[in-house]
């Protein structure tokens, strides 16, 4: 039968970076790749690029409020 070797695992204090760190680059880069196709798709539809931008804008405040707990 195989034997495996016991594994370490780092407590928490004593990572590197920590998860916000770590996961931080990957949802903003996530977040842009979502923007741009989210106004490609508005200009697509015929939106000018002002409506497109201030539609965007009105979607993260809505976003950023029911996160908050709060609404318009």
């Amino acid at each position: 039968m195989p034997t495996v070797a016991a594994t370490s695992i780092t407590p928490p204090d004593q990572h590197l970076v920590t998860a916000r760190e770590a996961l931080e680059p990957l949802y903003e880069k996530l977040e842009l790749q979502t923007e741009s196709l989210v106004l490609a798709a508005a200009l697509e539809a015929g939106w000018s690029p002002d409506e497109a931008t201030e539609a965007l804008a009105a979607l993260r405040l809505q976003d950023a409020l029911s996160t908050l707990g709060r609404t318009n």
